[in-house]
């Protein structure tokens, strides 16, 4: 016979089993009280400022990327809520991974770094520059947020590859990693967003330039988006970017909305209107479900294949999609309802853990899973905070109260070395190489010769 519980002790188990996320939608101090143990979970998993690890990292089985996408949500946090608990720390990676040029190219990353892991650091530095936070300290010797987009962005705009496919970015930036013989769209969305936020923050036209050819080469050239914009994976450069993998991933659509909405509030053209209105009438039908509005990633979630990088997708979307709003506010009134049905889903899961805050991967499901992972609960943390976005200012420009200091030219390649004339070469030979080893032999004995009486006294 089991022991029965006293009515008061299951009474409180019961309570706290209920506990999950008070969400009003309405209440900005609601949102933000929510968003609080949400994002304390999610630190929870990083091992960046533990002794003996490196500022920014994440610990397997996370990638470098994923880092630098959780440090842009964190920046987005502080910005929306104007909580700076985790600037510090946020700050502090970025510089660490940024390195002396600025370009997120750290020497431990070499066999996993690809062009689109390096932009989600890029971005992160983009938002820290157009939310107006301070530049690194001169005594840490990187350049400030807005120096570091630069870099970023020429060290991919030397990286156009017009050999295989007519031009685009391959995934990789390295040839022995796999992959590189792969194009990959958010590769080329991400330089194409970086490019259109570069050319807003800057008014330099060179970036304008670089949005537009991203744009009609991922397009018009190799239809990796297409006519009524669904946006593809990518494609192998051996059959000519021309055979492509139709799988639809939240983030590839997400990058180029917002890339879209910020070429328009720069040029106002109709053409980059309709292109946003585009891609985001696209997007709502694929990503969304029909009867309550609440986000998914299609290709896995409804089959629970969803890997690793794969559950933070619909986060970036999230995140954009609400950036969309302040720079084309014609979409205002089709997205909110969107990001609020879904957060509002999203609260839902997170009950988990410990803490009660820990988030599950599918909102339509409305309730945890028992996952407890950093692309899960970052996606959670997006798409809540991103109904604050109403709340806060549109990211500044240079003219609009930008403080951080730029480098057009920063990040490139260093130039290569001089070569030696030709009088001046010479050809070390067998019996070049003899006479030095003689030569050494000899000043070995003088130095013993002249030494020794210290070692006999």
């Amino acid at each position: 016979m089991h022991p029965l519980w006293p009515w008061p002790i299951l009474i409180l188990i019961l309570a706290v089993q209920a506990i999950d996320i008070d969400l009003d939608l309405d209440n900005p101090d609601s949102i933000k009280t929510a968003l609080k143990p949400i994002t304390a979970q999610l630190l929870t998993h990083y091992t960046g400022n533990h002794p003996g690890d490196n500022p920014g990292n994440l610990p397997t089985p996370y990638y470098w990327w994923e880092a630098g996408a959780m440090f842009s949500a964190l920046i987005d946090y502080t910005h929306f809520t104007s909580d700076t608990t985790y600037l510090d720390l946020t700050l502090q990676a970025l510089t660490w991974q940024s390195g002396p040029s600025g370009s997120f190219m750290p020497a431990n990353q070499t066999r996993t770094e690809g062009n689109d892991d390096q932009s989600f650091w890029a971005f992160a530095a983009m938002s820290a520059a157009e939310h107006a936070l301070p530049d690194p300290a001169p005594e840490l010797h990187v350049p400030g947020w807005l120096g570091m987009a630069q870099a970023v962005f020429n060290t991919q705009a030397a990286r156009w590859d017009e050999s295989t496919c007519g031009g685009g970015l391959r995934w990789q930036i390295f040839p022995f990693n796999e992959g590189w013989m792969y194009k990959n769209t958010i590769s080329n969305g991400a330089l194409f967003q970086l490019a259109a936020r570069l050319a807003r923050y800057t008014a330099n036209e060179t970036y304008v330039e670089w949005a537009e050819k991203v744009w009609e080469w991922t397009e018009e050239t190799v239809g990796f988006v297409t006519g009524d914009y669904r946006v593809w994976d990518g494609a192998g450069v051996e059959g000519g970017c021309k055979e492509w993998d139709r799988i639809e991933w939240s983030y590839n659509s997400g990058v180029f909305l917002l890339g879209a909405a910020v070429m328009f509030n720069l040029t106002e053209s109709p053409t980059w209107r309709a292109r946003t209105q585009g891609i985001l009438n696209t997007t709502s039908a694929i990503f969304f479900q029909d009867d309550d509005d609440v986000m998914y990633e299609r290709a896995c979630e409804p089959v629970n294949t969803c890997e690793v990088d794969q559950r933070s997708f619909k986060g970036y979307l999230a995140r954009w999609m609400a950036a969309t709003t302040q720079m084309a506010p014609f979409t205002v009134d089709q997205i909110m309802p969107k990001l609020r049905a879904s957060a509002k889903a999203a609260a839902e899961t997170c009950t988990g853990g410990a803490s009660n805050a820990t988030c599950g991967l599918k909102w339509t499901a409305r309730k945890w899973d028992g996952m407890d992972d950093v692309g899960v609960q970052m996606a959670a943390l997006e798409v809540i905070q991103s109904t604050l976005i109403g709340t806060v200012d549109p990211p500044v420009t240079q003219d609009t109260g930008g403080l951080s200091v730029g480098n057009p030219g920063g990040g490139e390649p260093e130039p290569e070395p001089e070569p030696v004339p030709e009088g001046l070469r010479i050809e070390i030979t067998d019996k070049d190489r003899a006479g030095a080893g003689l030569m050494t032999a000899l000043v070995s004995l003088l130095v013993v010769g002249s030494t020794g009486w210290l070692i006999y006294e």
